[in-house]
């Protein structure tokens, strides 16, 4: 039977560090690690995703500074908002929820964030930090998956990894990690021709294509560890909703180990950002 890697019970150990951390940088800075979360709109998922980052962000000691703004919010202002926050020294990260309404494309907006407090870590600087293996801000979904991936081998030097999705949030960003960890990385995507047996020559596989039950089984080799990043929203046939995965988990019995969805990667994504912004923070009062 596969391991089922405990992205819960990792990511709640993460945010028990975090927050001891977070009341030590309290007591010697005389302020709390702050992060500012923008959202746009009512968009039903974001406001879900929003009101779990901000309550982990409480529940961490990490001071959480909402902007809820109308969906005709335009550019301009937005990025008056950002400018500011930019400027706030009491303010160590900044968040913008995505998606933005269509008529704000996400690119100019997220390159207006300092790269300082980009603890999403998409700014071009800490993109190129990334790729140049210097010291940057790590996306934080790429950053969970190799946490996860260290709970159940001690070395992947020499192991053979295969992205699935080549994503500039994950695919890519999540790659260049396993690059730098001596793994040699074979990057796909859905129109990747003969995709299944080049999954099956993986000792790891990070599935990140959002597309439910991509992966089946027989794509897996013995002995492989299987990281699903996918988190879909589907309706089964009497009408449930429920999240899946890009994996068909339950024909990998023959794998080394598995990350459950839900359970897996998300939780740790929430945690790496409350990480992020206390990295921040230190960041900002070292500078």
């Amino acid at each position: 039977m596969a391991t089922i890697i405990p992205g819960q019970r990792i990511a709640a150990a993460l945010c028990r560090q975090v927050a001891d951390e977070a009341e030590r940088f309290r007591l010697v800075h005389g302020l709390s690690p702050a992060l500012a979360v923008i959202l746009l709109g009512d968009h039903p998922a974001s406001e879900i995703y929003v009101r779990r980052k901000v309550s982990e962000c409480r529940k961490a000691g990490i001071r959480s500074v909402e902007h809820r703004l109308p969906a005709t919010t335009t550019k301009r202002d937005l990025l008056s908002l950002i400018g500011r926050l930019n400027r706030d020294s009491a303010i160590h990260g900044i968040l913008v929820q995505l998606p933005l309404p269509a008529h704000i494309h996400a690119t100019g907006i997220l390159d207006a964030i300092h790269p300082g407090k980009d603890v999403d870590g998409f700014h071009p600087v800490n993109t190129g930090r990334l790729s140049a293996g210097s010291d940057g801000l790590i996306p934080c979904t790429p950053l969970g998956c190799m946490m996860l991936l260290d709970t159940v081998v001690d070395d992947l030097s020499g192991r053979h990894a295969v992205v699935i999705g080549k994503s500039n949030i994950v695919g890519k960003p999540v790659a260049m990690l396993l690059l730098e960890r001596e793994c040699t990385v074979t990057v796909t995507h859905i129109a990747t021709q003969g995709l299944p047996a080049i999954v099956r020559t993986a000792d790891i596989v990070v599935a990140a294509a959002g597309a439910p039950f991509l992966v089946r089984g027989d794509w897996i080799k013995p002995g492989a560890i299987v990281i699903d990043v996918g988190i879909t929203r589907i309706r089964s046939s009497d009408g449930r909703a429920r999240i899946v995965g890009d994996c068909v988990i339950e024909e990998m019995d023959h794998a080394a180990a598995v990350t459950p969805v839900p359970g897996g990667v998300g939780p740790m994504t929430i945690a790496c950002l409350l990480s992020n912004t206390l990295r921040a923070a230190r960041m900002s009062v070292d500078a």
